[in-house]
């Protein structure tokens, strides 16, 4: 075998199963052999992560094979739609890292899908029906037993066409009458089964306004978007597996038989991204914002990815993620974990190192001269020498973490304790002589003396001791609050749990989610230390607290008021927890 025929085979198995299908489709000349995808949102809430496996896949396909893909709003629900959620996916696309070809929305084709629609009931596949949704529900059979035609399945053309303009000028009410496509009652597959096409929705639409009062049903008009706009490949998740069909069937209606088997958009699936501790239905995430659980829809404990950047995520790590997780055609529950790596690993090589103190105690070192500052230099990011350095002070009267000073410490303690030597990053060797506790035993100062031959970079550094701990200077630092967030849910499967509890309870959503918040994901320390070098951080910047975690500027952050959110801590330590 051949070089080149060892790199080909090699890059064909790197390839996913999606991937693999368009490259056939294109070596087969399918759809003129282009690539043209589509991200089609509902502007009906915000972004998750869920939807950045889509939004990888849809762009990435197109920027891979030179091809286009196109942002089109699904807006065919007016009662849930809003332009706020319109510009934040438009913001959450760019932050990923994506810029689409064409803005489209559903309510584009209003006019055309109306048009259709008119069509099939001039020709005997379409018609009115006045029955309500529980009698349309109850005659769709089951899949071993074929279903009921509804009595209004033959009614005269013209009757059908009359009533569906009444349903449009707002001449009747909302779950009155439908218009249902004619297909086929006994069809194994049960979304054959006369599907609802068309029903009255009478709210303003926030682009069409009261022009339109009949509104298409996603199954409708979804694949004929994807015909008038030149998509080739229409990529979804697992659930449309058996809509495909129907997709197929209303593009074939659209160009009335024509041959369209060499241009024509194909409708493919993928599994979905599910991960543990995380609930990512948009409708109970519009609970928990409603409701107060958490604090807005960007509160960095939601999986929505204004969250996550909140939160202090960066966009390539969700796209390392999302690679590394890959797709199938099963559905799977990934560890939460394996996202939280991936932050990790990107941060690692990206996040600027600085010194900060969550639970302080103070740090004197006694035989350091009153009023003496020495400036000492630290490296921005080890993982990156173009990183450059920054300084940070050193004085006689330091904070210290509290956790870092024991006075009665085990053998294997390689902190702060009385007699024992520790290393202060970037300054001396100190050995601690004492504490001085409150009248309540609380330790409030803790003694320490330096020898000044071991400053780091001098020759006596070389001295080796077991423990290296972080500092601030009390007099060059500033106060900021610090927010510790952890996972929102307490259970592993909330979606399931949730469901669980309704049913033995029979009480709401609301109630049933109450009882699987987790008490703990934020945790606000208000009396923190962080070096002068942060005062000029703003949000977006990615920072490493030594040997704490990595962390944010929040966006309510302010200069008088220094607002910090934990991305991720530098370990994974829940999955020690939940042993």
């Amino acid at each position: 075998m051949s070089e080149q025929t060892i790199n080909e085979s090699t890059e064909k198995k790197s390839l996913n199963f999606i991937e693999q299908i368009v490259v056939n489709d294109l070596a087969e000349g399918k759809n003129g052999s282009k690539v043209q995808t589509r991200f089609p949102p509902e502007p009906n809430g915000y972004l998750h992560i869920g939807h950045a496996k889509a939004i990888c896949l849809d762009f990435g396909m197109a920027q891979k094979y030179n091809g286009v893909c196109n942002l089109r709003f699904d807006d065919t629900n007016p009662t849930k739609e809003d332009v706020e959620y319109v510009e934040a996916i438009k913001e959450d696309i760019k932050w990923l890292g994506f810029e689409w070809g064409n803005e489209y929305y559903a309510s584009d084709y209003f006019q055309q899908l109306w048009d259709f629609a008119v069509d099939l009931i001039k020709e005997g596949k379409a018609y009115i029906d006045e029955q309500s949704a529980e009698e349309i529900a109850a005659q769709k059979g089951t899949t071993t037993q074929p279903g009921i035609e509804s009595p209004y399945r033959n009614r005269p053309v013209e009757e059908s066409l009359e009533l569906f303009e009444k349903m449009n000028r707002g001449e009747i009410e909302e779950g009155r009458m439908v218009l249902r496509a004619k297909i086929d009652m006994a069809a194994p597959n049960m979304h054959f089964r006369d599907p609802i096409i068309y029903r009255v929705v009478n709210h303003p639409h926030h682009r069409t306004g009261t022009t339109w009062k009949a509104y298409p049903m996603y199954d409708f008009a979804h694949g004929q978007s994807d015909y008038f706009e030149g998509v080739t490949h229409s990529l979804c998740t697992l659930e449309f597996v058996p809509h495909r069909p129907l997709y197929d069937l209303f593009v074939d209606w659209v160009k009335k038989g024509e041959d369209l088997d060499d241009n024509r958009p194909r409708q493919y699936e993928f599994n979905k991204l599910n991960l543990n501790y995380t609930l990512m239905s948009k409708r109970n995430l519009l609970i928990l914002v409603k409701e107060g659980l958490v604090n807005g829809w960007d509160d960095p404990r939601m999986p929505t990815l204004c969250g996550f950047r909140r939160r202090g995520y960066s966009p390539e790590s969700i796209r390392n993620f999302v690679d590394k997780i890959g797709y199938t055609t099963y559905d799977a529950l990934n560890d939460f974990a394996l996202l939280e790596s991936a932050v990790r690993e990107d941060l690692n090589a990206r996040a600027t190192r600085v010194s900060a103190v969550v639970n302080p105690v103070k740090l004197i070192i006694t035989n350091y001269p009153e009023g003496q500052v020495e400036v000492m230099e630290t490296i921005n990011n080890p993982e990156d020498p173009e990183a450059g350095t920054h300084t940070i002070e050193f004085s006689r009267e330091l904070w210290m973490e509290r956790e870092d000073f024991m006075e009665d410490a085990p053998k294997k303690y390689f902190r702060m304790t009385p007699g024992q030597e520790v290393r202060l990053m970037n300054a001396y060797i100190v050995k601690c002589t004492g504490c001085k506790k409150d009248d309540e035993g609380n330790v409030v100062e803790v003694y320490a003396e330096y020898d000044p031959d071991t400053k780091t970079g001098m020759p006596g550094s070389n001295r080796k001791v077991k423990g290296t701990l972080h500092w601030v200077s009390c007099a060059h630092c500033l106060k900021a609050e610090v927010r510790l967030y952890d996972r929102l849910w307490k259970v592993e499967n909330p979606r399931d749990e949730m469901a669980a509890i309704r049913e033995e309870k029979g009480c709401d959503a609301l109630e049933a989610m109450k009882e699987m918040i987790n008490p703990d994901s934020l945790q606000v320390l208000t009396e923190c230390y962080v070096e002068r070098y942060l005062a000029d951080a703003k949000p977006l910047d990615y920072l490493q607290f030594r040997r704490i975690g990595y962390f944010n500027v929040d966006k309510e952050s302010t200069p008088d008021h220094l607002v910090f959110n934990r991305t991720v801590s530098l370990k994974d330590t829940w999955s020690k927890i939940n042993k």
